[in-house]
């Protein structure tokens, strides 16, 4: 063979395949951006569906507003467990904790666990609020009578979701599932964004619709906002 044509061959040959370049990027990067994509996109299905829908919600929350539903309920403590409630002294704060055998009474009496919930000491009352998703509600205890009164509100499904979607009253570890959604949705969104590159160039419209989602908000924001 000529070695002319051996050399020109040589040229024509394409690169490896750990060397091929797609948009600039190595075809390791490509696929670590698939790969991303994919796994990110697994991981934030539920949760962007459900803070699409509650966002939906939450837009319209004057709209569909439901009337709370209010429980109240009412009792006394015995005699054993008010002696050890008027056993704690009258300048107890909010580090002065409830009881043993008071939060036991509750949550036999009403399922209450009060073992840990922020609450206030005055000299006539102790008062536990009870916040939590979609509702709310406290118990008031006297502490020379030992009367208590219990209230629940429940304001029902899409105020639950709602406040999910806000962590309103929803603990650490709904918290920390927020924080960990947000990390994969800028993943979702950057590994999509380096996608869109990637397939630009043959398809024209990606930049021009790419440029409408910044545009249109920030026209928004500007100028119709107030």
């Amino acid at each position: 063979m000529n070695p002319q044509t051996i050399t020109q061959s040589r040229k024509a040959a394409p690169p490896a395949k750990g060397k091929r370049k797609r948009g600039g990027f190595s075809a390791f990067w490509v696929r670590q951006f698939h790969t991303w994509h994919w796994m990110s996109s697994a991981i934030c299905l539920v949760g962007m569906i459900l803070f699409a829908v509650t966002g939906i919600t939450l837009n319209h929350a004057a709209s569909i507003e439901s009337e709370p539903a209010v429980v109240s309920q009412e009792g006394t403590l015995p005699n054993d467990v008010r002696a050890t409630l008027a056993a704690v002294p009258d300048s107890a704060g909010r580090d002065t904790p409830v009881p043993q055998a008071v939060s036991r009474w509750l949550d036999g009496e009403f399922g209450i666990d009060a073992s840990g919930r922020a609450h206030e000491w005055s000299a006539d009352e102790l008062y536990i609020p009870l916040p939590r998703p979609g509702g709310d509600g406290w118990v008031a205890i006297d502490r020379s009578s030992g009367a208590v009164l219990f209230e629940d509100t429940d304001r029902g499904w899409i105020a639950y979701l709602n406040d999910l979607h806000k962590g309103r009253d929803t603990g650490t570890a709904w918290s920390w599932f927020i924080d960990i959604f947000a990390v994969a949705c800028v993943i979702f969104s950057l590994t999509g964004l380096l996608l869109l590159q990637l397939h630009a160039k043959k398809r024209r419209a990606t930049w021009p619709i790419v440029g409408a989602g910044v545009i249109i908000p920030l026209f928004l924001l500007i100028f119709l906002m107030h």
